[in-house]
């Protein structure tokens, strides 16, 4: 499964990459996050209850952040593990671009893939649940980038 969108954010882009590497940002965004553990400026944990369809499960797992080309882009893998439920793993490219001094681009290119229950859902679900995720997680990203940039 892919997905690839871009958001317009009402920041500069150093405020908008410092926010996508605050563990407190993240986990207010990230839907159903419980938990979200920095152990290094390139590893973190988290653990998120999802619901896809009938199935509710609780994931925990691993993202590995790769920031050789930040501010300007930087990618991310990651896999979970839901139990019952079933695993999944993928990844996504984020580049932010400038448009003026208070304004930022954001483009993500994500790719992922499942495995177990939640994959005998149906590929049609998984991508629209998996749009959802990921729109509901960017606003809330935006609102609150817009919400400190403005405070500031």
């Amino acid at each position: 499964m892919e997905l690839a969108d871009e958001i317009v954010i009402n920041a500069p882009k150093e405020q908008v990459y410092a926010a996508l590497n605050d563990p407190e940002v993240l986990r207010r965004c990230i839907p159903g996050c419980e938990e979200l553990i920095k152990h290094s400026d390139t590893e973190l944990e988290a653990k998120v209850v999802l619901k896809v369809g009938p199935v509710k499960a609780k994931f925990s797992g691993d993202v590995q952040l790769d920031t050789a080309a930040a501010p300007d882009a930087f990618s991310l893998t990651g896999q979970g593990n839901g139990g019952a439920a079933g695993h999944a793993k993928g990844g996504a490219d984020v580049t932010l671009t400038a448009d003026g001094p208070d304004t930022t681009i954001l483009r993500y290119e994500a790719k992922a893939s499942i495995g177990g229950k939640l994959a005998q859902l149906g590929s049609r679900l998984i991508q629209s649940t998996a749009k959802k995720l990921a729109a509901k997680f960017f606003k809330s990203f935006a609102d609150i980038v817009n919400e400190n940039a403005a405070a500031s």
